[in-house]
Formats: C-alpha cells, structure tokens, sequence
C-alpha cells in the first residue's frame, strides 16, 4: 500500500480570504439545496373533491397545455368532469382558476403549478389525474 501525502495549501496574499469565500459559499449553497429538499418533502396538494371539479377540469387543462400530462387520458377525465358540472357558476369560475395552474382543494388549500419547477409540476398534475379519475 503506498502512502500519498498532500502537498500543503499555499494561501499567498489574499488567499485566505479567497478560500474563506469558497468555504462560506460552499455553505450556502448546501444549506439552499437542504432547504429545497426540505419544501420538496414538506410539498402537501390540496384535496380534490366533489366541490372543485370544475377548477380539477381548469387544472387538467393546463397541464395537457403545457405538456407535463399526455392529452389522451387526461383530456378524457377532464372533458367527463366538465360534462358534471356543466351550467354551475362556482364550477366555472374554478375551471378558469384551474386552467391558470391554481389548484384549488375542497379543504380550502391552494396550489400554484407555476410556482414549482418541472418536475413538480409533473408530478402535481399526476396527482390530479389520478385524483380525478376517482370523481367520474
């Protein structure tokens, strides 16, 4: 076994502050990641029910619009879901909040998709469909 020593750090002029730079900064950087891991965890969806089909509708919508569900499966649900709550005025209001990508739940809590990254949204709009096809 061969026993490989590290050569010693120079620091010459203003190397010091330098490196205590890189050391704060590598900090920073790992306490962010830890905090978005943490808020990624913590993540909790509003609950879907009877009451907010129509923004699940609005919801659905958008994602198919923008791509982070496939259209066959989810245009489906949503095209049933809105044949259910055709001619409701609250139901319509919450598909045009939908269709902007704000979930909105049955239990009063809300959900911007367009406050989380890709695949987030991703799975936000799965959560939805799978969620919705319990309702038709």
């Amino acid at each position: 076994m061969v026993s490989v020593e590290e050569p010693p750090i120079s620091v010459g002029s203003g190397g010091a502050e330098r490196m205590a730079h890189v050391v704060s900064s590598s900090r920073l950087a790992a306490d962010l990641l830890g905090s978005l891991k943490a808020q990624a965890g913590a993540l909790s969806m509003p609950e879907i029910g009877s009451s907010t089909m129509g923004n699940t509708a609005g919801v659905l919508q958008y994602c198919v619009k923008n791509n982070y569900l496939a259209g066959g499966d989810a245009t489906a649900v949503k095209d049933k879901l809105l044949g259910m709550v055709s001619g409701q005025q609250p139901q319509q209001t919450g598909f045009a909040s939908g269709a902007k990508g704000l979930l909105q739940g049955s239990d009063g809590q809300s959900f911007d998709l367009k406050s989380v990254s890709g695949k987030l949204k991703t799975k936000a709009c799965d959560y939805v469909l799978k969620n919705a096809k319990s309702l038709v």
